[in-house]
């Protein structure tokens, strides 16, 4: 006699925000509560991880830079042993989950293991930190396009790839996530390409997080600023027409 084949079970992939279990939306909140397993990243930790429910196997999948870290293909690898075990999987990521989080490997190993998923987006730390510096992403007549660009390629070294004229407009929000290791060479070219060393940045550090910190400089200020330091906080750097005065 045939064993019957168990169910295969469903994977959400949810964006957690920035940390703060407040800007978490309903939907990820309620997939948290019926989560037979969470796979986390280390930033979607802490208090939002409350939000599952009892039953809820938890499971750390953090990737950190220069820290040791599960490989991705561990953890793709864990979704879809898990869902086809029958369970509900939460794959827990922080911001939201389609911004430099690693989101199209984890569905290509989904979709050819025939895995049936749902994406729910969240709150960018761009969002958050913008909302929490008081400030706008955009400014009407000075600054018409925000661009999304990561600071660290797979090596954790400035990208070598960059479209200096694109980052350097100062008609532009550049938002630079990965970027506290290089925004020092990564200055020194938006210096080079035309950029004012005094165009007001902001670098805001563990967003949503008790011990967050926000920075309100120039790009040559933030460069002096973060020059040799060691990163302990994840944080992110905004640079352009910003609606505040370096310094307030």
């Amino acid at each position: 006699m045939t064993e019957p084949k168990t169910p295969a079970g469903f994977v959400s992939l949810v964006s957690a925000g920035p940390g703060d279990p407040e800007l978490l939306t309903l939907k990820a909140a309620n997939r948290l509560a019926a989560a037979d397993v969470v796979l986390f990243d280390d930033l979607a930790s802490g208090p939002v991880l409350d939000q599952a429910g009892p039953q809820a196997e938890l499971i750390a999948v953090g990737k950190r830079a220069g820290r040791p870290s599960a490989r991705q293909d561990h953890v793709n690898q864990l979704l879809v042993q898990y869902a086809q075990a029958g369970h509900r999987v939460v794959r827990l990521k922080s911001g939201d989950a389609g911004i430099f989080g690693r989101l199209e490997e984890e569905l290509l190993a989904l979709t050819e293991a025939g895995i049936p998923f749902e994406i729910i987006p969240g709150v960018t730390s761009a969002s958050a930190a913008a909302a929490a510096a008081g400030i706008p992403l955009t400014r009407r007549l000075t600054s018409r396009r925000v661009q999304f660009i990561t600071g660290a390629d797979v090596t954790g070294d400035l990208p070598a790839d960059i479209n200096w004229a694109a980052i350097a407009d100062p008609a532009v929000t550049t938002v630079v996530f990965m970027g506290q290791r290089s925004f020092t060479r990564l200055a020194q070219g938006l210096r080079e390409h035309g950029l004012p060393g005094d165009t007001p940045a902001l670098f805001a550090e563990a967003v949503g997080h008790p011990q967050q910190r926000l920075l309100r400089t120039t790009v040559d200020g933030l460069a002096r600023e973060l020059q040799g330091i060691e990163v302990v906080n994840p944080g992110l750097i905004m640079f352009g027409p910003l609606a505040f005065r370096p310094g307030s």
